[in-house]
């Protein structure tokens, strides 16, 4: 083939995500702050998987912290902050299932209360309909309590950030074993 055999014709597109990568986020310690959150390496939003990850963290602090859960939804959330009904939505799953968030740790089941093993882990994968759509991602998170996983979907902005666009982790799942009135 010669030097100039190939003009006019298109270059090759660029490579897509094959949809099946499988990535493991892991945090040495949950932060115990807004500004322990905004310094871990994963709040740099630069993939959408640590953006899903990180929508865990901020989940699973709402119990104990419902301001600071909400600044760092929105701070995920970026230029759309959580609308008046997204708040109100979190404020109904939270009044009897705190455990939820937790259940997406490795390590998290009904057996054990959705203790998370440490140090805490968030797998978060694609599928071959993860990026469909141009500028969204579409990942899934698998729970201990849940038989099949739950979608996060993450859009990336103008600054290059994957951004919270809506996440579905709240559904219910299986009570913890010791709340359980059953054997």
């Amino acid at each position: 083939m010669g030097l100039f055999d190939n003009i006019g014709t298109p270059p090759a597109p660029a490579p897509k995500p094959s949809g099946n990568k499988s990535v493991d986020v892991t945090f040495a310690k949950l932060p115990d702050n807004f500004a322990e959150f905004t310094a871990l390496p994963q709040a740099k939003l630069a993939n959408p998987f640590d953006t899903a990850a990180l929508t865990v963290l901020a989940l699973c602090f709402y119990p104990q912290d419902k301001e600071a859960s909400l600044k760092m939804l929105n701070f995920l959330k970026g230029p759309q902050p959580l609308s008046a009904y997204e708040q109100q939505f979190l404020r109904d799953r939270f009044m009897d299932s705190d455990y939820v968030p937790r259940s997406y740790f490795t390590g998290a089941c009904p057996e054990n209360d959705y203790k998370p093993s440490q140090p805490y882990t968030v797998r978060v994968s694609e599928n071959p309909y993860s990026y469909q759509e141009q500028g969204y991602a579409k990942l899934y998170l698998s729970s201990g309590g849940a038989d099949s996983p739950r979608a996060v979907t993450l859009r990336l902005a103008k600054d290059g950030k994957w951004y919270l666009w809506e996440q579905f982790l709240l559904a219910g799942i299986r009570q913890p074993s010791s709340s359980s009135p059953w054997a």
